[in-house]
């Protein structure tokens, strides 16, 4: 059974406050996804033009990645706190992981499973399944 809606509502929100807080500006959207033992935060559009510009070269968007990655590491503990708040479960473990050319930052909750996340493109929508 999925999630109450304003759950997942309240997690959106928490997140995005901390990007702004943590950035200095709010993602475009955020996207909250929770199932057994896993949730994910998708922050879309999260990064700066500056670091969508260092990201045209490959050393730079592996800067933009260790950056956010080295950022979620030492500020995470608050939105961690609030994960346990309003879902009542406690963090073991998260990871982020950025994708310089969209702008995007995932970040990924875990009970210790392998998570991989697979961010679809607004065309690649699944089509209708036959009946």
């Amino acid at each position: 059974m999925p999630p109450p809606l304003p759950v997942l509502k309240q997690l959106a929100k928490v997140a995005r406050d901390l990007q702004q807080e943590r950035t200095g500006r709010p993602p475009k959207a955020v996207t909250v996804v929770i199932g057994d033992d896993m949730l994910v935060i998708t922050l879309h559009e999260a990064l700066s033009p500056a670091e969508i510009l260092m990201s045209e070269t490959t050393a730079g968007a592996a800067d933009v990645q260790d950056f956010h990655r080295q950022l979620f590491a030492v500020s995470s503990a608050q939105l961690r706190d609030e994960i346990k708040r309003i879902t009542g479960r406690t963090v073991r473990e998260a990871a982020v992981e950025v994708e310089p050319v969209t702008g995007t930052v995932v970040h990924a909750f875990t009970s210790g499973d392998v998570v991989q996340i697979f961010q679809l493109t607004p065309d690649q929508l699944t089509p209708d399944l036959p009946a």
